[in-house]
């Protein structure tokens, strides 16, 4: 059975993005050994255009050929133009009540039910389900993931959108893996327990 997987990006204060949900600040924390890492350890978690840029466009996936994807994670891609940001994936995934039609041939939309439709997915062959984001997402998918990949960013930012709006509830998790970077960042693994 595939897991799903939220590999998201968090400050060190446990946000994702700002209050108004803008993540662009991260950027100014990559250096290259980050990005090394990333392309070698999670290269299809880098959207299309990048994997061209980087010049892995042909890299296979290693861990997820599935992404699901928040309405508002997917749309700051959207508006620059790339309606199919992770074409190079097997399944894209928008979960939506807004949008009546894909965007991209290759973009499928979730307009009902996400936990039964993860359900679904779980259970078709495959590499694991990359869970995007966003926090409203996470929230409603709490108790369908089955681990978590955390990047952390050597940032504060004080206030904005946490990692998850799934409300209070103690959720043990084992630690499967950390790796720290040059650059500050540290990535930790963990399993859900059940």
């Amino acid at each position: 059975m595939r897991k799903l997987t939220y590999f998201i990006a968090t400050t060190i204060d446990g946000f994702i993005g700002a209050p108004d949900g803008d993540a662009d600040f991260f950027y100014a924390s990559l250096d290259a050994e980050f990005v090394d890492h990333l392309k070698v350890e999670y290269p299809e978690t880098i959207a299309s255009a990048g994997r061209a840029q980087m010049g892995i466009e042909d890299l296979p996936p290693r861990r997820f050929d599935a992404v699901l994807m928040g309405r508002a994670t997917y749309e700051p891609g959207l508006k620059a133009g790339m309606a199919s940001p992770y074409g190079h994936m097997r399944e894209q995934y928008v979960v939506s009540r807004s949008l009546a039609e894909p965007p991209a041939p290759d973009v499928r939309l979730i307009s009902g039910d996400v936990v039964a439709a993860v359900r679904e997915m779980k259970a078709r062959d495959g590499l694991d389900i990359w869970l995007c984001g966003g926090a409203d997402l996470a929230g409603q998918l709490v108790d369908e993931i089955d681990e978590y990949i955390v990047k952390t960013y050597p940032i504060a930012i004080g206030t904005g959108m946490p990692m998850s709006r799934a409300g209070f509830g103690v959720r043990p998790l084992e630690l499967t893996g950390c790796t720290a970077l040059g650059g500050g960042q540290v990535i930790t693994s963990y399993a859900v327990k059940r």
